[in-house]
This record gives structure tokens, C-alpha cells and sequence, in this order.
């Protein structure tokens, strides 16, 4: 899983819709995660040709232990994910094994995590787009958000704000995956598995 050729970037894509009346959506959480990644990173969005905004840094310790990340969000609507993910894959030549996309995760319960590699999409649309064009085969961090109550419409759901309840762990929770993905880029699959999968 980790490469030792440190010449390519990671690319961490974090899953939402654009628009402030999209911010605090259950799908937006890839692109809390995204934001916090950027602040702990020091860096500033800033939008890119490739329809998507993005920050460029380092995590890890200081020296040759650190990785070079791109932490990005698209600017496209989350069933469009796909355009935007593909154009940062080329232009800053990423191998689908350095690509990491943050979402939401309806058959987990709230708050639990799950990495993995590969895999279908759920009817995901934001992975359906970038697995019609990357493949399958790269990570995902999966952030749980239950399913919607009673009869609840998914599409209602995912496009609705967490609860009240939810909003109380919320930071500590986007913060929880944050740290997921930083482990996933600087001690591999198996190892950020073991300590963060639910």
C-alpha cells in the first residue's frame, strides 16, 4: 500500500455539494473532513482549473517521513465528483493507490468509521462518478451516517443537516476521520484499519 517513490503526491478528495446551503449536510461531511485537513495543514483553499478547490502541504512529521498531500474538494455537484477527481489525477499525475476520497456512509451507524480499498458504490452517486472514472480501486474513508428514519426518503436524508444530538460529537467525530486519513497516508492501509475501523 505505501509507495516508497515519493515523487507523486496523495490525493484526498473529500465528497460534498458546493453552496452554503449544502454546509452542514450529512453529505457534506468529506468536505468538513477536507476543511479541517486543510486547517491542520495551515493552507487556504483555492480553486483550481480542474473544477475543484484545493490545498497543497505536507502531514506528518517534519523531514523525510512526511507525505506531500493535495487535499481537494470538487466544485461540482456530489453525482459530477468524478470530472473533477480524474482532472486532479492527471494533472498532478497521482497512481489510484495515492487516491483517498472522504464520504458519507448510510450502512454504518453515526459516527463509525470503515477504510477500505475497492468496492462497489452503495448508490453512492459521488463514488458512482469517480468509479466510472478511476475504477474501483481507490480508498475510501467511509464516515457513518445511519440510515434515515421511519420512511424517510435517502435522498431527503443525505441532503438534510445532522441532528441535533449528532451536531453534539460532530467536530470530534470529523476530527476522528481526519486523523483516519492522516494515518492511512503515513502508516498504510492495514495499520490506520486496525486503529480506526469501528
Amino acid at each position: 500500500m505505501q509507495m516508497t517513490d515519493g515523487s507523486s503526491p496523495w490525493l484526498i478528495v473529500g465528497l460534498g455539494n458546493p453552496g452554503p446551503e449544502y454546509a452542514g449536510n450529512r453529505h457534506n461531511v468529506g468536505f468538513m473532513v477536507a476543511d479541517l485537513l486543510a486547517e491542520r495543514m495551515g493552507g487556504r483553499f483555492k480553486a483550481h482549473k480542474a473544477r475543484a478547490q484545493v490545498v497543497e502541504g505536507r502531514i506528518g512529521p517534519p523531514g523525510p517521513a512526511s507525505q506531500r498531500v493535495v487535499v481537494a474538494k470538487p466544485m461540482s455537484f456530489m453525482n459530477l465528483s468524478g470530472g473533477p477527481t480524474t482532472a486532479l489525477r492527471d494533472f498532478y499525475k497521482v497512481p489510484v493507490e495515492r487516491i483517498v476520497v472522504v464520504h458519507d456512509e448510510l450502512d454504518i451507524d453515526y459516527g463509525v468509521l470503515r477504510l477500505k480499498v475497492g468496492g462497489g458504490d452503495n448508490g453512492h452517486n459521488g463514488l458512482k462518478s469517480i468509479t466510472k472514472s478511476l475504477g474501483p480501486d481507490y480508498c475510501r474513508v467511509r464516515f457513518g451516517i445511519g440510515r434515515p428514519p421511519g420512511r424517510m426518503q435517502v435522498a431527503d436524508f443525505v441532503l438534510k443537516d445532522f441532528s441535533s444530538t449528532e451536531r453534539k460529537d460532530l467536530d470530534y467525530e470529523v476530527d476522528r476521520a481526519a486523523d483516519a486519513v492522516e494515518s492511512l497516508v503515513l502508516d498504510g492501509l492495514e495499520r490506520a484499519q486496525s486503529t480506526y475501523n469501528g
